[in-house]
């Protein structure tokens, strides 16, 4: 945890953006995998975390605006638990590392909530995603569990949104930390990958790694050479002389604080000469981006200038036509690059998309496209704050099943060279990602610089033979 001011001062600026009312806090509980107590890795609500600092399972809290306290509903370690699980912190030792006095029984939370409910009191919560707690708000206000989702209280959400968005100092430290440890690991997995060997043994390695450093993963790892799936989980295959490993993976430090890195190598001591011309688009697409991030400008901005060098490049080796602008205006380069450029972070790696990517990412005045493919996974489009934490993550993907879809409707046929494209069909993908912090006068990338040339990253695999 941090120091208990930190805490005691996060609420009272939350605090202060209410005139009455409760704001309702519910953490997470243990999930079972397969029977009750054999659970899956504990993780704390972030929101619950950033007021609360308190990792431990089935706790409540409430800032109650009227009395002008906060109640924290909990129960103390049974002699079973001490038996199973050992001695412990108890309760209220960590309350008070919270700064917190008021700790009652979790039993007591739903009598608290009826009384207030019966004094017409308002009672705001956030947007539950565990399905216990989506049963317990059911319950608790007599509403049904598909309603819950909108029944959120918007003034909660955007408190909430505004003032995790820009990160402290002490924020900065573990994010600087979650990416500077992702780095090592990174490399350790340049390093270490040959062929004959399999993406399980590369991907338990990471785990292995972020597991020592005393955090975690911030996600499951995507360690790949299959890098034209986006979000691919799957560790099978093996590394094969002449493919690429796409490996996005990032460390959670023991706070919660998340890292997420992409880099992508070749199996090979060195890319073959295809694979160059594509890097060095993603390599330029990310450069450009990157070099763009300041404050008050629109990230959707950045996202359609890492678009645009992508487009341009990829009409420089044949695969694109006609005007680049209009193209990315159009949405022919999602056939290459079906995302967005980049995300929030902190506490999540996609921070605070529980809340609503609506909020999160976008503004009342300026919305999601949620129409144009490509754009309507641009999780992240308003205007930078200094303070923000975001990733920048460009990338070209080659998908057979896209390209079989659009070549029968001749989609874009003016922008997309579909007689060259087949010729990639098994190309697979690229992407380059870091995480950057926005400053006074531009940005920062956090953590510590990784080989990200096509020299760097061959001098690495020349070593690893």
């Amino acid at each position: 945890m941090f120091d208990k001011e930190i805490y005691i001062e996060r609420r009272k600026k939350l605090k202060s953006k209410f005139e009455s009312g409760l704001l309702l806090f519910l953490g997470n509980e243990d999930s079972p995998m397969n029977y009750a107590d054999n659970a899956y890795h504990f993780r704390q609500d972030s929101t619950f975390l950033y007021y609360f600092g308190i990792s431990e399972p089935a706790l409540a809290a409430v800032i109650d605006i009227d009395e002008a306290e906060v109640i924290l509903f909990g129960n103390e370690m049974s002699i079973d638990d001490i038996v199973w699980m050992g001695r412990q912190k108890t309760l209220k030792e960590k309350s008070e590392d919270s700064g917190l006095t008021n700790v009652q029984s979790s039993d007591k939370l739903e009598t608290f909530l009826n009384q207030c409910q019966q004094k017409n009191r308002a009672i705001h919560f956030l947007p539950p995603y565990r399905p216990e707690n989506k049963i317990k708000l059911s319950k608790w206000f007599g509403l049904p569990v598909d309603a819950l989702e909108h029944s959120a209280s918007l003034s909660f959400i955007k408190a909430v949104v505004s003032q995790r968005s820009v990160k402290s100092t002490e924020e900065i430290v573990e994010l600087d930390k979650a990416a500077a440890v992702s780095a090592d690991i990174h490399l350790m997995v340049m390093q270490q990958a040959k062929p004959g060997m399999y993406e399980r043994e590369l991907a338990a390695k990471i785990q292995e790694a972020a597991l020592a450093s005393g955090g975690n993963l911030s996600y499951p790892a995507i360690l790949t050479i299959r890098g034209e799936i986006l979000h691919n989980h799957y560790h099978g295959n093996m590394l094969r002389e002449g493919q690429m490993v796409l490996n996005d993976s990032g460390v959670e430090t023991a706070l919660g604080y998340a890292g997420d890195l992409t880099r992508t190598f070749p199996v090979s001591k060195k890319f073959s000469p295809v694979q160059k011309d594509i890097y060095d688009i993603v390599l330029n697409a990310y450069t450009n981006a990157k070099n763009a991030l300041a404050p008050g400008v629109r990230y959707l901005d950045v996202h359609l200038t890492s678009c645009k060098t992508l487009a341009q490049g990829l009409k420089d080796i044949g695969l694109m036509q006609g005007n680049a602008d209009d193209a990315v205006e159009a949405g022919a380069h999602a056939m290459f690059f079906q995302c967005g450029t980049g995300h929030m972070m902190g506490l999540d790696v996609h921070d605070m998309e529980d809340l609503g990517e609506q909020y999160v990412g976008y503004t009342d005045e300026l919305k999601k496209n949620t129409s144009q493919f490509g754009l309507k996974s641009l999780r992240l489009g308003k205007a930078l704050e200094t303070g923000y934490v975001l990733t920048v993550e460009p990338g070209i993907y080659i998908i057979p099943e896209l390209i079989d879809r659009w070549k029968a409707e001749q989609k874009f046929a003016e922008f997309i060279n579909y007689d060259k494209l087949e010729q990639f069909r098994n190309f697979t993908g690229i992407r380059v990602e870091d995480d950057f912090l926005i400053t006074k006068n531009g940005n920062r990338m956090l953590g510590k610089h990784l080989a990200q040339s096509i020299e760097e990253i061959e001098a690495i695999r020349a070593e690893a033979y």
